[in-house]
């Protein structure tokens, strides 16, 4: 049985760990409009974002659907 590679590299989680600890705090805010995020699932996007733009080992993000 071949073993799994890791998809995400640790430095990439310690860019979604802060992420999602800012957005508890109420620190973070979203990109252009620079509003306060709510959502857990868009502070992870955020800390993804941030470790792409790192160059960490991250899968690409999902293409959106054109319509």
């Amino acid at each position: 049985m071949a073993t799994s590679k890791r998809k995400y590299s640790p430095a990439a989680s310690e860019y979604v760990h802060q992420a999602v600890r800012e957005e508890e705090q109420g620190e973070l805010t979203s990109g252009r409009s620079g509003a306060k995020v709510t959502s857990r699932k868009q502070a992870v996007a955020i800390g993804l974002s941030e470790a792409r733009r790192a160059g960490t080992k991250v899968p690409p993000a999902p293409k959106k659907p054109k319509r």
